[in-house]
């Protein structure tokens, strides 16, 4: 396991100071919530800044401080002292309006000790009258200072000017690092307290996302940069989905929208399951909405470890799949892996899973075997009467991926008389067919009717 990028640099301080907001000007587009409701952000968040020469890793953090020291507070403080460790620089980020508190100074002294290279950035100096509230924080002693507005993107070019002069110079990839795979942006989605951020963890070895029982744990869609092998992935976890009628806050409104956002622009989505209570109601809505966006997909049910019992594993196991399999029978196509995050165990598979969908979007059927297999189809099964007509077959090829394209879905293009005339059902056999030649596992499958006359070709 290797990172994609080794500069990074970690955005630290206390709740509401407009870190995310930061972060956001950084990555160049809307990740982390911005919301003026201390805590938002919980988990580390990680994306790619190209603002300056050469790219970096920038991580936002759950606030330092604030009120109590909660079960999940301390969680935070740890994702943020993780992300201390790793970045080669690190954002300590204070706001002019509220002024120099306690929990700044006491954070100050903590990021002293950690002997990184500490830029102190004044946010909110949202106009040149604010300018002096900055000398305020020259007690702190950090010789490299900037102030900015985050909100309003004031300053950023001489903070990203900073930034790289204390990171050091970016790695050269060897030759062989350049030929691999595009980046494959996989969507961790489910349920609330299903184990996203456990299967994430598991994956990582590493506490880079906040496992906790509270549902809604993790509210942002965290993108994780991941090399596994020589292939470059970003996991990105992404809140609970509840039913919309369960929604508490606006903060949680605004998740459960951001997740269904991440299904449409990630390459491959999967769907985990609590294998103790099985597929619910609300997993059949998100698996329908994967469907729906006609996502590569790839099922897995966790805490296998609730479940599995000391004897007959097996059959267990198979009795398992086999009633996911019937719950979610509209994704036929999706692979089913079985695991416990907690343990890890068959947490190893998973990018053997991904690999093997991955080479089945390569797949190609010959044109004279797809024609072939078609023209059988027809024969054996005839499309029913609309009237007194009948959808006729000429000719079908497979269309090819596009090849900027991380994970491209397979399409066939079928020319007949009259696409008016196909019903579902007819078509969902044609697929059925066609899979039987060539199985696609985890890949929906696009059928593109044309219309044709039997003279233009």
């Amino acid at each position: 396991m290797e990172k994609a990028l080794t500069r990074n640099i970690a955005i630290v301080g206390r709740p509401n100071v407009g870190k995310s907001a930061l972060f956001n000007r950084l990555a160049g587009r809307s990740i982390a919530i911005v919301h003026d409701q201390p805590g938002i952000t919980r988990d580390r968040i990680s994306a790619v800044s190209r603002r300056g020469t050469e790219p970096f890793t920038v991580w936002d953090t759950g606030g330092i401080g604030g009120a109590g020291e909660t079960e999940l507070l301390k969680e935070v403080r740890s994702a943020a002292d993780a992300a201390m460790q790793e970045a080669q620089v690190i954002l300590f980020l204070v706001d002019a309006q509220q002024g120099l508190t306690p929990i700044d100074q006491e954070l100050a002294r903590l990021l002293r000790r950690s002997r990184r290279p500490v830029v102190l950035v004044v946010n909110k100096i949202d106009h040149p009258k604010h300018e002096d509230l900055a000398g305020e924080f020259s007690r702190l002693g950090f010789p490299d200072a900037v102030s900015i507005s985050a909100a309003h993107g004031l300053g950023i070019g001489s903070l990203v000017e900073t930034i790289e002069q204390l990171l050091p110079q970016a790695e050269i990839r060897d030759q062989k690092s350049e030929i691999s795979n595009p980046v494959l942006s996989l969507a961790i989605v489910g349920r609330p307290n299903v184990g996203k951020s456990s299967l994430i963890n598991a994956i990582l070895s590493d506490r880079r996302t906040i496992v906790s029982n509270l549902p809604g744990t993790t509210r942002d869609a965290v993108d994780i940069a991941y090399r596994h092998g020589a292939d470059d992935f970003v996991l990105i976890d992404t809140a609970g989905m509840r039913a919309r009628g369960k929604h508490s806050t606006s903060v949680e409104v605004f998740s459960v929208m951001r997740s269904e956002r991440t299904i449409r622009r990630a390459d491959l989505c999967v769907l985990v399951i609590d294998a103790a209570i099985g597929v619910t109601s609300q997993d059949k809505k998100i698996a329908a909405l994967m469907q729906k966006a006609h996502k590569p997909s790839l099922l897995l049910v966790n805490k296998w470890d609730l479940v599995k019992p000391a004897r007959g594993a097996k059959e267990t196991l198979a009795k398992l799949i086999e009633e996911t399999r019937e719950r979610l029978f509209f994704l036929p196509y999706a692979p089913i892996l079985v695991a416990s995050a907690l343990t890890g165990e068959n947490v190893d598979r998973f990018f053997g899973a991904i690999r093997k969908i991955r080479r089945a979007a390569h797949a190609r059927l010959s044109t004279g075997v797809l024609n072939r297999l078609l023209r059988e189809a027809f024969a054996a099964n005839p499309p029913p009467m609309s009237g007194n007509k009948r959808m006729k077959l000429f000719y079908a090829t497979q269309a090819r991926g596009a090849t900027e394209r991380a994970l491209a879905t397979p399409e066939f293009v079928l020319f007949v008389n009259d696409p008016k005339l196909l019903g579902e059902t007819y078509a969902r056999f044609l697929e059925a067919r066609l899979r039987e030649a060539q199985p696609f596992p985890g890949l929906p499958l696009m059928l593109n009717f044309r219309p044709r006359s039997e003279k233009a070709l």
